[in-house]
């Protein structure tokens, strides 16, 4: 075993009931049965038909930021990113820092035609896209003080909240309907805030109420760094546990509960910080606490680091992708898992495209710097296109009916009759019955 694989003896030590709840786990909460009944035009039944069943999408969602639409420097590399995208995620983080949708007081970023800002493309361009594409959008983040900007550093409190309630109000009329994620808050562990407001006591509890009143159908999520979801002591009494706890009793409107996974650690460190997080029991007990609220839980930002590009380091990366994403995926609770950076040399923290900048930013992407995808990007799309996928074919019985145990998701349907196909499409969902009746 090399030295940078012993990142994985948890996972090793563990195997049998990371395994175990890994299987029963998809089995049981991210597939269903589906219960189909054929009639024909005047509703008597038809036995003995071909139905081909072909899963187009999953209800689960996977994704990635958005953050580099149409930032790279040539149209070859803006191309690669859009189908490297489309091709695999059915999610898509967008920018909503205020201090790029609104730089300057009353001038606002949202239209397509915007001046650039590296890493936050305009949001209607970003809706576009994902109209396009099929893919749904996610907003982050509505209330994240650490990008408020600077025009309202030295405002009172009266005017951060007058100008965060006209910031929904905008966003909602434009968006409301096209984003059912809201992610509220983010981050709330800088020691020291941008503006006066972030130190009140109300923050949470505030912008919580204030965003329901302008997204009341909208999903509200609240978000944190990688320590506190999966790095505390799995307790009542862990920080983040506690703060979502007391904003909930205090009536913030908390829908789902986001809790961040960026491996930000040096490679030297690597073995020594990843301890908590590559440790099986360690991840579910956390998931398990957190649904104690009674909430989705979203994992929203992952960086897995693969330290180079060499052959080695990919593969690492690749396989513990593969672990994570099946143990997030497993659990009865989750719902979103995004992936962060797509490419690497493009994260925030240096210069555009200095691969030199910082090892544990620059190498987390799924593709490589020149676009080329890593054994990362094609192990996360097999996982959603192929493992955890359904294609099968069934037959009705004398009574008309047929079924299928699939992922939930949407699904096309060729129905033969005589030689004769017809197309239909349902959608298997964990939130229905999943009973269709279909006539032909």
């Amino acid at each position: 075993m090399s030295e940078r694989r012993k990142v994985l003896e948890l996972f090793e030590e563990q195997k049998e009931f990371m395994e175990e709840r890994i299987n029963s786990g998809i089995e049981q909460y991210r597939k269903g049965y589906a219960n189909i009944l054929v009639k024909d035009n005047e509703g008597n039944p038809i036995p003995n038909v071909k139905i081909t069943v072909n899963q187009k999408s999953h209800e689960f969602k996977f994704g990635a930021n958005l953050f580099m639409l149409d930032e790279l420097e040539t149209e070859e590399k803006n191309e690669a990113y859009k189908k490297n995208f489309a091709d695999t995620f059915n999610m898509a983080t967008l920018p909503f820092y205020w201090d790029a949708t609104e730089p300057e007081k009353g001038h606002t970023r949202y239209d397509k035609n915007s001046v650039k800002i590296y890493r936050r493309p305009p949001i209607d361009l970003c809706i576009e896209f994902c109209e396009k594409h099929g893919i749904e959008p996610r907003e982050h983040a509505l209330a994240y003080d650490h990008f408020f900007p600077e025009w309202l550093y030295n405002a009172s409190v009266f005017e951060v909240k007058a100008a965060y309630e006209n910031r929904c109000k905008e966003i909602s009329e434009r968006y409301k309907d096209k984003i059912p994620t809201i992610e509220v808050t983010n981050e709330m562990g800088w020691k020291n805030g941008k503006t006066v407001f972030y130190n009140q006591p109300d923050f949470v509890e505030w912008c919580f109420k204030t965003a329901e009143k302008y997204f009341p159908a909208n999903q509200l999520v609240i978000n944190e760094w990688t320590g506190l979801p999966w790095d505390d002591n799995c307790r009542g009494t862990d920080n983040y546990y506690s703060y979502i706890e007391a904003n909930i009793l205090k009536g913030a409107k908390i829908d789902a509960i986001g809790m961040q996974y960026h491996m930000f650690f040096k490679s030297e460190d690597e073995y020594k910080k990843t301890r908590p997080f590559y440790t099986p029991e360690n991840l579910y007990n956390h998931m398990d606490l957190y649904s104690r609220f009674g909430k989705p839980l979203q994992v929203t930002e992952v960086t897995i680091p693969a330290y180079s590009n060499s052959e080695e380091d990919e593969a690492l990366q690749a396989e513990i992708i593969e672990k994570l994403y099946s143990i997030w995926f497993s659990h009865s609770n989750m719902e979103q898992i995004i992936y962060w950076n797509l490419v690497d040399g493009y994260a925030a923290f240096a210069p555009q495209g200095d691969m030199t900048a910082g090892e544990n930013y620059y190498y987390g992407g799924l593709l490589r710097f020149d676009m080329t995808p890593k054994p990362a990007y094609y192990t996360l799309k097999n996982l959603i296109q192929k493992k955890w996928h359904t294609d099968e074919t069934v037959f009705t019985n004398e009574c008309g009916n047929a079924s299928f145990k699939g992922f939930y998701g949407k699904y096309d349907l060729k129905i033969e009759i005589d030689g004769v196909v017809t197309e239909k499409e349902i959608i298997l969902s964990s939130k229905s019955n999943n009973s269709f009746c279909l006539e032909i």
